[in-house]
């Protein structure tokens, strides 16, 4: 039986989700899961799509799978379902049932809401400047709603770090 801890970092554009998977793996000495339709949508010459985002989701759930196997009891994941399923409602105005399904059935030990607190970076993928307070409050609603355990992160620099580290270990 694998006794890895999962860790889900879910939480608006540039809020210092891989900043933070980066430094938990590195402190716990484990493997992170990057966020892979960022990669993936770097490399597009057209708009994504809503089969965009089930590939890409897709391919994360491969990705933490594989990296699973490597973990050091955590595992720290760059994104999850909910995520994929909001930005599918967002954009799309429709979430494909397999990852509503699928939801459910990826446990977590503890998701880290990371809250837009942090200045916005622009990049090339990121789109939602104006609207990261109301995608943490989508976020938020979606975890409330199915009961998951889920911490709040604020602050910056090593403090951010410092405030997410006593909520894994605890």
């Amino acid at each position: 039986m694998n006794k890895t801890k999962r860790i889900a970092l879910i939480g608006p554009e540039s809020t210092g989700k891989t900043t933070l998977c980066e430094e938990l793996a590195k402190h716990f000495q484990t493997v992170w899961v990057p966020e892979y339709s960022r990669e993936h949508v770097e490399q597009l010459h057209h708009p994504y799509t809503l089969d965009d985002i089930e590939f890409c989701t897709r391919k994360q759930l491969e990705q933490e799978d594989n990296l699973l196997q490597k973990a050091n009891g955590f595992i720290f994941c760059d994104t999850e379902l909910i995520v994929a399923k909001i930005w599918c409602e967002d954009v799309f105005k429709t979430c494909p049932d397999w990852i509503e399904e699928e939801i459910p059935k990826r446990k977590y030990d503890l998701y880290l809401l990371t809250y837009p607190d942090l200045p916005f970076i622009e990049d090339p993928v990121r789109e939602n400047s104006h609207r990261r307070e109301y995608f943490y409050e989508l976020y938020k609603k979606e975890l409330e709603k199915r009961n998951l355990k889920f911490e709040v992160v604020t602050g910056s620099g090593n403090r951010r770090f410092e405030n997410v580290l006593k909520m894994v270990e605890k």
